[in-house]
């Protein structure tokens, strides 16, 4: 084994801590709404870009929450199903459909993002006011290098 592979320490290698960090927080805040709602973490993700940016196709919204295409489209069938949203086809391209949130999918996401935004202020407790503006200026910039990175910048 190479040297290199050898000093990985995994419990310090940034992506490894945002993978952990993400996890740990997706799980917590599903905790919140998944029995109440019923709703899987990808469903509500579906939802939560619709409540802030629809219309959008089911590829537009992949893009926005960064998850495959295949899981998209479940979350997307299951929603349909339990009427959470709802399809219209684009009348000049009847290939392209686009996606939103029918009313009683703004009423459930009307009851959940206070939850969600409740359970961002208590993660945010444990930074204090300077803390919070330098992580959120930090985390733009990692995302602007990972794009860049990911993109072969």
């Amino acid at each position: 084994m190479s040297a290199a592979l050898q000093a990985l320490e995994l419990e310090n290698f940034l992506p490894y801590r945002l993978s952990v960090l993400a996890q740990l927080v997706s799980e917590s805040l599903h905790d919140l709404y998944a029995a109440p709602f019923g709703l899987t973490v990808t469903q509500w993700r579906v939802m939560a870009a619709l409540g802030r940016f629809a219309p959008l196709t089911a590829s537009e919204v992949g893009q926005r929450i960064v998850m495959d295409k295949v899981a998209v489209s479940r979350a997307v069938a299951g929603l349909m199903e339990r009427g959470l949203i709802e399809r219209a086809t684009d009348r000049s391209d009847r290939r392209r459909a686009s996606l939103r949130l029918s009313a009683r999918g703004r009423v459930m996401h009307a009851r959940i993002v206070p939850l969600a935004l409740a359970y961002q202020e208590r993660l945010y407790e444990a930074l204090d006011p300077d803390e919070r503006r330098s992580f959120d200026a930090l985390t733009e910039r990692l995302f602007a290098r990972a794009r860049a990175l990911r993109d072969g910048g």
